[in-house]
């Protein structure tokens, strides 16, 4: 007997478990075909039972209240959605243009199914799907971990079926680091009054995202302190900026309000940064991006004894994590040397000269007399 079912169906109503153990309706008379109802206690219930019965196809709507199209399309007109980063909305725009839309624009299957029907299943097969490209995957995953996150909030469903889901392993380190042959060879290729070479440095002395280095400005600076509230996660970083880079900005045509700025002198995008750097790397022979410049000002920090609290509140990290990826390798070099330190001192005790053979032994005729005495 099928758990929930009420007690009395109409006519020709059945009910079954589906491979979810959802309980779902269909109307068949004897061995013909079945046609799908809502359940019993839908108000839509009583009108496609009657459809049923005389035969007269239901029209489906366009906007199907129950669809991942619907919800999506509500949760990116929700307060959640506009809190999220204009990159962050954009990424996950696209992830759900695919999850909704074939290349010839039709729906997919996924566009029109139910919701509430989705499991955590469902999601992991999505995540599989998306196995050869690792991150693009898991990028997938948190976009459908924040819509139901907020469909929950919202009383769409009682539960987040991919709040369970575990992200793939991904055997990568990320972007490359920048290191100190790169930054010699970018130096030697563009000089100081280049807005290359400006961007460099603030790249470096700051360790900004590129979404932030697009909008810094004369407006964020107070002397020598540099403050700027952070476009991905909203965290006020101050910095202090040495003379040095100060002078490079005033031998550097640019913007008030944009340090950096485009050969027509308007504000970069961030993509379009991204782009014009990577150019300029790729021009110091360096096939590397800016994020990198922000990984190696996070490493000079850390080698120079930075602690992860300090990292945090340069990076604008919420929480020390990503702090200690570094913190945790520069201790291991510190504490290895120490370690390698003491070591050696103790194998110098082990392996100090000794005394000749014999040395301190009193010959046995010497013994003897002395005893006489």
């Amino acid at each position: 007997m099928i758990d929930d079912m009420p007690r009395k169906l109409p006519l020709h109503v059945i009910a079954e478990k589906n491979r979810h153990g959802k309980v779902v309706f269909y109307y068949r008379v004897d061995k013909g075909p079945r046609a799908r109802l809502p359940a019993p206690t839908d108000p839509t219930f009583k009108a496609c039972y009657q459809a049923a019965v005389s035969g007269t196809p239901i029209k489906k709507q366009s906007d199907d209240p129950r669809t991942l199209a619907w919800l999506i399309g509500r949760y990116m007109e929700s307060a959640d959605w506009k809190e999220l980063s204009d990159g962050t909305r954009r990424q996950r725009s696209n992830i759900f243009h695919t999850m909704l839309k074939k290349k010839d624009g039709s729906p997919t299957n996924a566009a029109k199914t139910r919701f509430k029907d989705i499991t955590d299943d469902s999601i992991r097969n999505g995540l599989e799907d998306r196995r050869h490209t690792p991150v693009q995957a898991n990028n997938y995953l948190k976009a459908v971990v924040g819509l139901f996150k907020w469909a929950k909030k919202d009383n769409h469903v009682e539960i987040n079926p991919a709040v369970d889901v575990e992200r793939l392993k991904v055997k990568s380190a990320g972007f490359p680091a920048w290191d100190e042959s790169d930054i010699r060879l970018f130096c030697s290729k563009w000089k100081i009054g280049t807005p290359q070479r400006l961007a460099l440095e603030i790249a470096m002395h700051t360790g900004l995202r590129r979404s932030d280095l697009v909008n810094v400005g004369r407006q964020h600076l107070r002397g020598n302190e540099l403050s700027i509230r952070t476009e991905k996660t909203g965290a006020l970083i101050t910095v202090e900026l040495p003379q040095r880079v100060l002078d490079i900005i005033d031998a550097t045509q640019s913007g008030d309000m944009h340090f950096l700025v485009t050969s027509f002198g308007k504000p970069f995008s961030s993509p379009g940064f991204g782009n014009w750097f990577g150019e300029a790397a790729r021009e110091a022979g360096i096939e590397k991006n800016t994020h990198g410049v922000r990984k190696f000002a996070a490493t000079t920090a850390a080698n120079g004894g930075a602690t992860a609290h300090e990292l945090m509140s340069q990076f604008g990290w919420a929480n020390s994590k990503q702090a200690e990826v570094y913190t945790k390798g520069a201790d291991r070099a510190r504490l290895g040397k120490k370690s390698s330190r003491i070591v050696s001192e103790q194998l110098g005790n082990i392996l100090s000269p000794h005394q000749e053979p014999g040395a301190g032994i009193v010959p046995e005729n010497k013994v003897k007399s002395t005893a006489k005495k």
